[in-house]
């Protein structure tokens, strides 16, 4: 079984990590580089300690004079004045002739003797308690007739080289510290430039309608190239499934209402050939459930190609006053069988931009409620008008009203009021309608009018 990962552990952020990294990365080089000045640091002051104390013993090498068969010495001061350069140390010294110690501390023996005059021994040792380096010279002083080996060695503490090299390692620190914050900067700044492609790949696609399913033609980074590609196969797909999906709703629609008319016509021909009244009370309920399957059917359907239509919303102009007309022609015929006038009123030139099979099929919702819900020898008006930078198309009828529910959620999905009784209906026209007029920047609009009599339905489209 599979262990998902805790959501602590999932980068949510390419910029943070690829930051992270580089911050990590700095880190690792201003450590070294900090190690690496310190160990120089140390170490320049180390040999110019150890210059400085062959120097002093040099000086005081060549202070060495034979006199009447005798090794004399005077120390020269400039041999100690150049130690005291390095710091506040304390200074020892031992010059031997022969193993015999003419000056100097006897117990500061070198560890190892040099054994030419060239020779220069640098050696470091405990003396007396505190870590001293030593540089012992070899000199040959003829006392007489005979070469004298002087041995000259010249110490010092080190507190002045570990100072100095603890104040280097400091100011290297520093530094260090320094360029790990300007790293950290100069991080996220690559971070960010980095991703500016990917940002600006975002922002084309997100800027896109929800119908442009065109392919993306743009330069991208060679690390971008994979994923343009795979957005161009995936819209392409898309594409095809939408076309698929209308061609299958349009053949949906004509397959379904024209069987769904013939069991009608032919229903309503038995029920004028047959006598009994259980057979035609049988027949009027098949006549009923067949004109609530086409009807459910015929909005289900519609409901659909709105939906479909939406996404790829068409911006021609539309004039409301014909569609008004068209409309309200087309459905006069069935309220004339319930001896219902349907009065136009509408202006000249009310031009609107959007999709005239769209408008066309929410006004028809609209005025078919209007129909159906309205009584015998009743009036259906439909007006038009402008408002400010708005046209307002009313249907106003004296049917059966709202019925007291919360007027917004009367548009929702299957959702009928409780005063529709037996009237066959399928709880989609206002959705159909609210949804088409939300797809043209406009809004659908319920009232009861003032005299409590029927509903007022309002489409408010903004005015071309």
């Amino acid at each position: 079984m599979s262990r998902k990962s805790p959501p602590s552990m999932v980068w949510r952020s390419i910029g943070q990590r690829l930051t992270l990294l580089l911050a990590l990365i700095a880190a690792v080089l201003a450590v070294l580089s900090w190690w690496m000045v310190s160990s120089f640091a140390r170490e320049a002051a180390e040999r110019t300690q150890d210059n400085i104390l062959v120097a002093s013993a040099t000086t005081i090498a060549e202070a060495l004079r034979s006199e009447q068969g005798v090794i004399r010495l005077e120390l020269p001061y400039s041999a100690f004045a150049m130690l005291g350069a390095i710091g506040e140390d304390r200074v020892f010294y031992r010059v031997a002739a022969d193993g015999t110690v003419l000056t100097g501390y006897d117990d500061l023996i070198p560890p190892t003797l040099p054994q030419s005059p060239s020779d220069v021994v640098v050696s470091t040792l405990e003396f007396r308690g505190d870590p001293v380096r030593m540089v012992t010279v070899r000199r040959t002083v003829l006392a007489g007739q005979q070469p004298v080996p002087v041995m000259v060695s010249v110490a010092q503490t080190r507190a002045g080289v570990a100072e100095i090299g603890l104040g280097l390692s400091r100011t290297a620190g520093l530094l260090s510290v320094a360029f790990f914050a300007l790293a950290v900067g100069l991080s996220a700044f690559a971070a960010r430039s980095s991703l500016q492609p990917l940002n600006s790949f975002a922002q084309a696609v997100t800027r896109r309608g929800p119908s442009d399913l065109r392919p993306l033609r743009r330069r991208v980074p060679d690390e971008l190239e994979p994923l343009q590609s795979s957005l161009n196969r995936l819209m392409e797909r898309l594409g095809q499934s939408i076309r698929r999906s209308e061609e299958f709703i349009a053949e949906a629609a004509h397959r379904v209402r024209t069987p769904l008319a013939t069991v009608r016509a032919q229903a309503e021909l038995a029920l004028h050939t047959v006598e009994k009244d259980s057979e035609r009370e049988m027949l009027r309920r098949v006549i009923r459930a067949v004109d609530e399957s086409s009807r459910s059917a015929s909005q289900l359907l519609d409901h659909a190609t709105v939906s479909f239509r939406a996404d790829a919303l068409a911006q021609e102009r539309v004039d409301l006053g014909e569609l008004a007309a068209r409309v309200t022609a087309s459905l006069r015929p069935t309220a004339e069988m319930k001896d219902i006038s349907i009065r136009l009123d509408t202006a000249e030139d009310a031009l609107v931009r959007g999709d005239a099979i769209l408008l066309e099929s929410a006004l028809r919702n609209v005025l078919d409620n209007s129909v159906k819900y309205s009584p015998e020898e009743t009036e259906i008006m439909v007006s038009l008008t402008r408002d400010e930078a708005t046209w307002r198309l009313m249907v106003r009828d004296y049917g059966r009203g709202f019925s007291g529910e919360p007027l917004p959620e009367l548009t929702g999905r299957f959702r009928r009021g409780r005063n529709v009784e037996k009237i066959v209906g399928s709880g989609l026209g206002l959705t159909i309608a609210e949804e088409v007029l939300q797809a043209h920047a406009g809004r659908l609009e319920l009232s009861t009018p003032e005299d409590g009599a029927g509903a007022c339905v309002a489409l408010i489209l903004p005015a071309a």
